[in-house]
């Protein structure tokens, strides 16, 4: 049986609907089927029948018509950080893999350029990768005891006013436990891959993807403490709408999925027994691909760290785990070992600088000086007075 693999692209996009015909030529030459959704088919169908897109045909299998997504091994997603989104809800419902080609701006969830697609599109066909589970979360909204909604994300689930004149009144809470009321912009819950996207830009903290945890983040909260929280992952964060200003809101999910919510409405969140699947071909450190991303500055006003340097550093190191092994050879041996204190000690190779003694003058001193001084004054005062010649 041939191997399948699903090629998801931004259609709108022409730059992506090229990358995506020379993905499908390269797993064709390799012996793999490509296969597209039946929409984005057409949509390139149309584009190279126009004229917008220099090529001689499109040989792809339909998904849903020739094949399933049980069928198919591994999904190519190219496009922006916006195409894995939209990726990840078309496959919710299967255990499919998605190995993104950044084709957009920043591309956190992207796994490789496009300048690397042959050899990402190499590392499929020779299954030359890893898949790693990102967490998802379960978002309910409840009026009274009703479920009106239930919904998932993969980076985050947001709170937002739909007046842009008023407020939104809210409540947080922690497992049951209200936290603060305050009036805000909105409220950002999201997951440790969520956190370098809305809930970054609200003023989070980054989380490391292999963390879990959720994080919650005002915006734009008129409060004392209105602080970013990062809770337990098996907790229960929520936030309710106020009824006393009668204003509704909105919700988002992954900036796709929307929910209106009305006064009194609360929305739980907590985490989703489904996590996303991504597959890594190279397993770059996230603090690596934060520098990268971000185009963050490494270089301070010393300089760069020079080869010099951190042969410096290494040897310093060095240095102590030997002291930290004869320490511990000491400690486990039967002898007596006996420490004096390290401020009894003379500094080495300290020279005492070169003073003049001050002069102390006491008391004693003073009044001596003011007798002295006295009898000079009174002979001047005498030199004045009129003589009688």
């Amino acid at each position: 049986m041939s191997r399948r693999i699903l090629i998801l692209a931004h259609t709108g996009r022409q730059e992506a609907m090229q990358s995506a015909l020379q993905a499908i030529e390269l797993l064709r030459e390799a012996g793999l089927t490509p296969v597209m959704m039946p929409h984005d088919a057409t949509v390139v169908h149309e584009a190279i029948h126009n004229g917008v897109l220099s090529a001689d045909g499109l040989t792809v299998e339909s998904l849903n018509t020739e094949s399933t997504l049980h069928d198919v091994e591994l999904g190519m997603v190219l496009g922006g950080d916006g195409s894995v989104l939209r990726a990840a809800e078309m496959v919710r419902e299967s255990d499919l893999p998605l190995m993104a080609v950044n084709l957009g701006h920043v591309g956190f969830l992207a796994e490789a350029e496009q300048a690397d697609l042959d050899r990402a599109v190499a590392a499929v066909v020779n299954r030359d990768y890893l898949v790693e589970e990102r967490m998802a979360i379960d978002v309910k909204v409840l009026v009274g005891t009703h479920l009106v909604a239930h919904t998932w994300a993969l980076n985050e689930a947001s709170v937002e006013k739909s007046n842009r004149e008023r407020m939104l009144e809210v409540v947080v809470g922690v497992d049951d436990r209200p936290i603060s009321s305050f009036g805000c912009d909105g409220v950002v819950m999201a997951t440790p891959t969520g956190s370098t996207a809305y809930a970054f830009s609200g003023g989070g903290p980054i989380v490391w993807p292999e963390v879990q945890a959720m994080l919650m983040v005002p915006l734009s909260a008129h409060a004392l403490f209105a602080r970013p929280l990062v809770v337990s992952p098996e907790s229960v964060i929520s936030v309710d709408v106020l009824q006393r200003t009668n204003e509704s809101g909105v919700l988002w999910c992954d900036g796709r999925r929307t929910v209106d919510l009305p006064a009194g409405a609360r929305i739980e969140v907590t985490r989703s027994t489904s996590p996303v699947k991504l597959a890594r071909v190279s397993m770059t450190p996230f603090s690596e691909r934060l520098v990268r991303k971000f185009d963050l500055p490494t270089e301070g006003w010393r300089g760069t760290i020079t080869e010099s340097d951190r042969a410096a550093i290494e040897a310093r190191e060095r240095t102590r785990r030997d002291q930290d092994n004869w320490h511990q050879t000491l400690a486990n041996s039967q002898g007596i070992r006996i420490v004096e204190p390290h401020h009894m000690a003379p500094r080495p190779e300290v020279v005492p600088p070169v003073t003049t003694p001050i002069p102390v003058v006491t008391k004693a001193d003073e009044e001596e000086i003011v007798q002295v001084r006295r009898p000079a004054a009174d002979e001047h005062d005498r030199e004045k007075e009129p003589r009688d010649d």
